[in-house]
This record gives structure tokens, C-alpha cells and sequence, in this order.
């Protein structure tokens, strides 16, 4: 299973459909060039003219195993980045890029997108979101692209298909020490089977370097400022993007906010709180009580674990399954009637719609085969956490998580140490400096009822960027992001910002 920190809301709705289930800088950045300096002493302005002066290639863009051909408004190009930043004129890798220019006269510059993960990819997402972005689009380049070691982007595959569905009868909540002994040793055996499929790359796939090669891809686009929409995970990339290259910032919105703060137990925690608090107010919507309906589904998930569900595929439903097609309707309130029904399904002793959900969680398709999201994810965060628990640690703290959650409390509390376990590269932080002194004000936005990253992320986020830079917009809404899901409030303060440069008083809701 992956970490449920990794999906935007638009993503997640694709995913449904899979399923079948029901003041700022006044600067405008405009056509110059200049050396990406950071104030914290960080610059590519040492880097060799190969890849400064490189100029990109745009073309059409083609298919791949995973997603059609965007259309004729988009193009694609490659940009060359140093595969080790302290190393910047030894081996180089390619970035897939992807781009639709600005459709009104009065151009801006590029607007980069990260949707999350991390391993998302850019190269498929941004066609599909450009429709949310519309009004943005008039006067930016949209711009996007496969982060390193993810998709078109030196795309990293640990584990083949039939590895990966044997590995979904692996239970995440271990009852037994041989449930134990299997669960960490899949963890030990997917890091083995990363080292072997990314040589190299295992090790230059952190936050910090995708930051860096952020910086150099503003610069061969011709902008002076960067200006970026990070959502989820691709909040916490933009917040040290900042910290690196302050004077670079230009308008940057993070929506679904990371919480800055928090090592990797503290992350464990704050989901579990966050998918609790988004299930509670799921029940009450459907007129349970938070606490007898959790219960209820608790209980479910242990009779699963003992015999999972048979299903119209003939596969079965185990617990791991179940809990993750729980877990992806809680995205998105348009998708709780989905959860209702999959539910409703499954104490009839039908697993189905809860499996449909799941494999479109998990990029499975009908022919059993899975993208590498998921593992381009575990390579990126295990190299960024320095933290790793002991078998024994998580074990510890099963009792405080299953007292936040008795749904997800389990599963989340063992995942702090199989995340990452016996991992073969060390990790770097225990949580990334984003820092910003100097930069432009950053629009941070957070929604009170999101699972995934929940909104005391957002505060502070806005704290560590630092007095004058981050300002916090609220949505108090539900589902993983706020721009985009609804709220005119949200969407026109956001548009006001990123087009005009208005930013709003700190602390602004939007209800």
C-alpha cells in the first residue's frame, strides 16, 4: 500500500470515474532572464552554459503506456538537469516537460504545477487540470512536468505487476509475528528491488534536488520570478523551493498544505487525525454517530482481515484493499455516496465496489497492470525522511493512533516503520527547512475538513516561510484541496493573487 499523502482532488476524481463509482510583488516577471541566486547562498548561476543556455524543443507531445496524447494545444520538450546538484557539470538526466502557452495577449510568464505525490506526474495531470485553470491560463504558459525519477522523468519501477498484487495479501496492521516478520520483510524487499531498478538516481531524488531543478527550469524558460501552484505534496516542494531561491519567489499558491513541522511519526499522526476527522463528518452527513459508525467499520475491517471478501473478479478483498477503497472517497465529498454504497456492499459480504476503489487508487488497470506512482513516491519521501522507526517503535505507538482513529490508526501507526524499512539509502531530514526571509508573500491555503494534509498544516507552513511571507487563506470545506472545488471565494482570491498580484489580508475565510 501507499502513503495516502499523494493525490490532488482532481486525481482522486479520475480515479472515481476508473472506479465506475457513482500586497504582493508588483513584479510581473515578463521576458528577462537573470541568475536564479538565492539569499540562503544556494544558485545555479555556477552552472556550466550546457544546460543554462539549453533551449527546449517543443514538439508533440506522444502517447504513453499510460495516457493519450493531450491534444494539438499542448507540447512536450526535455530539459537536461545535473543527476547530482553538487556535481553540476558530470552526469546529466532528462526532465519530460509539458506546456500550453498563455491563450490571451497579455502574457505574464509560465506557471509551473506540481500536483502532489510525491511521484506524481505533471505530464499527465496538467491536461486534465487546465479546464480548472482556465482563467489562469489567459496569461500564463501552464507548465509542468515529471519530477525526477517519476514517469517520463527517468521513471523508477521497484516491483513488477504480479509482485505487486501477490504483495496485497501482505497484512499492514501485523496481529502475529509471522504477519510481522512477512510485513517487514516486503518493506526490506520493495527497497532492494528500488536499488536495483534505480542505480544511481536512488540517491538524487530528494525534495531539495527536484527544488533545484525547478530553479534551472525557470531559468530556460525565460523567467525572472518563479511563479507556481503546488498542491499537497507539491506544497512542501514549493515551501523549499522558497527557502532555497527567495529572491526568486514570485506568486506561488500552496493548496492542501504539508505541515512543514512534522518529522515522519508527526505526518503518520496528522493523517490519521485528518482521514478520522473526514470520516466523522462523512457519518454525520449520512446521520450516524462518529463514534458507533467508526466502530461499525473498524469491526468490518477486522472480519476482513480474518476472511477477506471474494469479489466479481475473483480476487479477494483483504484488509489492506478494503481500508485503501475507504480511504479514496474521503478525497472528494462528491465521492461519499460511493462510500456508502461500497460499503453498504461489503457487510453484505460483497467486496467489489470496495476493490474498484481501491485498484483505482492504485493505478491498477482491468488488464492487472499498475503504474509507478506509488514507487517513485517511496524512493522520493524515504530519501527525504531521516527519521526511521524501529518495528518496535511503531508497535509502541499503536495504542495513541488507534485511539485518534480505530480505522486508520493501525495501518498508519506500523507504516512509520515499514514505510522505510531496511531502506538502502539514507535519509536526509527530519523535516525540510522552507524558511523564506526576503521572498515575496507565498499564498498558503488550507481547507479545514481535508484527510490527507490537515489544516493546522497551513498555519504552519505559513509560520516557518516566515513573518510578511506566508498568509493564510481558509476554506472551511471538505475534501483534499480548495482551489477549484467550489468556492468562489477561494478561486477568486487565488486568481486575484496569482493575476494581479493582490494579496489578500492574512487569516482571510472563506466559507
Amino acid at each position: 500500500m501507499a502513503r495516502f499523502v499523494r493525490w490532488t482532488a482532481l486525481t482522486v476524481a479520475a480515479a472515481l470515474l476508473t472506479a465506475g463509482c457513482s500586497s504582493g510583488s508588483s513584479d510581473d516577471g515578463k521576458g528577462t532572464t537573470a541568475s536564479p541566486t538565492g539569499s540562503s547562498g544556494e544558485s545555479t548561476s555556477g552552472l556550466p552554459p550546457s544546460l543554462t543556455a539549453q533551449e527546449l524543443d517543443w514538439g508533440d507531445c506522444k502517447a504513453t503506456a499510460d495516457t493519450p496524447p493531450p491534444g494539438d494545444d499542448w507540447q512536450c520538450a526535455t530539459l537536461k538537469v545535473p543527476l547530482d546538484w553538487s556535481k553540476p557539470e558530470g552526469t546529466t538526466i532528462d526532465l519530460a516537460l509539458i506546456r500550453a502557452e498563455a491563450t490571451g495577449d497579455d502574457r505574464i510568464g509560465s506557471l509551473l504545477f506540481n500536483f502532489g505525490g510525491p511521484g506524481g506526474s505533471g505530464v499527465s495531470t496538467l491536461p486534465a487540470y487546465s479546464s480548472t485553470v482556465s482563467v489562469l491560463h489567459e496569461r500564463y504558459d501552464l507548465v509542468s512536468w515529471d519530477p525526477r525519477g517519476v514517469g517520463g522523468s527517468e521513471g523508477i519501477r521497484c516491483r513488477g505487476d504480479k509482485e505487486i498484487q501477490a504483495a496485497e495479501a501482505v497484512d499492514p496492521t501485523p496481529d502475529t509475528p509471522t504477519e510481522k516478520t512477512a510485513y517487514f520483510q516486503d518493506a526490506a524487499d520493495f527497497g532492494k528491488g528500488c536499488e536495483e531498478s534505480a542505480g544511481k538516481l536512488m540517491a538524487h531524488v530528494s525534495t531539495t534536488d527536484t527544488a533545484r531543478d525547478m530553479d534551472l527550469m525557470r531559468q530556460v524558460l525565460g523567467d525572472r520570478k518563479m511563479h507556481y501552484f503546488g498542491i499537497s505534496y507539491g506544497t512542501e516542494l514549493g515551501g523549499v523551493y522558497a527557502h532555497l531561491f527567495p529572491k526568486n519567489v514570485g506568486r506561488l499558491v500552496l493548496d492542501a498544505v504539508v505541515d512543514p513541522s512534522a518529522d515522519a511519526v508527526g505526518h503518520a499522526r496528522n493523517q490519521t487525525l485528518g482521514f478520522q476527522r473526514a470520516l466523522d463528518d462523512y457519518l454525520e452527513s449520512t446521520g450516524q454517530d462518529p463514534q458507533q459508525g467508526s466502530q461499525k467499520i473498524a469491526d468490518l475491517l477486522e472480519r476482513i482481515d480474518a476472511k477477506p471478501l471474494p469479489t466479481s473478479t475473483g480476487r479477494k478483498l483483504t484488509q489492506a484493499l478494503a481500508l485503501t477503497g475507504i480511504i479514496l472517497p474521503l478525497y472528494s465529498k462528491s465521492s461519499w455516496p460511493a462510500l456508502t454504497s461500497a460499503l453498504e456492499a461489503a457487510e453484505q459480504g460483497n467486496g467489489s465496489e470496495l476493490l474498484a476503489l481501491a485498484d483505482a487508487y492504485n493505478e491498477r488497470d482491468a488488464s492487472g497492470r499498475y503504474t509507478t506512482t506509488t514507487h517513485s513516491q517511496r524512493v522520493i519521501s524515504c530519501l527525504d525522511d531521516k527519521q526511521r522507526p524501529t518495528p518496535d517503535e511503531a508497535e509502541g505507538l499503536l495504542a495513541e493512533f488507534e485511539k485518534i482513529s480505530p480505522v486508520f490508526g493501525a495501518f498508519l501507526g506500523w507504516d512509520t516503520a515499514g514505510w522505510c524499512h531496511d531502506w538502502p539509502v539514507a535519509g536526509q531530514f527530519d523535516s525540510p527547512e522552507v524558511s523564506a526571509p526576503g521572498a515575496a508573500p507565498i499564498l498558503v491555503v488550507g481547507n479545514t475538513g481535508d484527510p490527507a494534509t490537515p489544516y493546522e498544516g497551513a498555519r504552519r507552513m505559513a509560520d516557518e516561510l516566515g513573518k510578511g511571507v506566508g498568509v493564510v487563506l481558509t476554506w472551511k470545506g471538505e475534501g483534499h484541496g480548495a482551489y477549484g472545488s467550489g468556492s468562489d471565494c477561494v478561486d477568486s482570491t487565488v486568481n486575484a493573487y496569482v493575476l494581479n498580484g493582490t494579496v489578500p489580508k492574512d487569516g482571510k475565510v472563506c466559507s
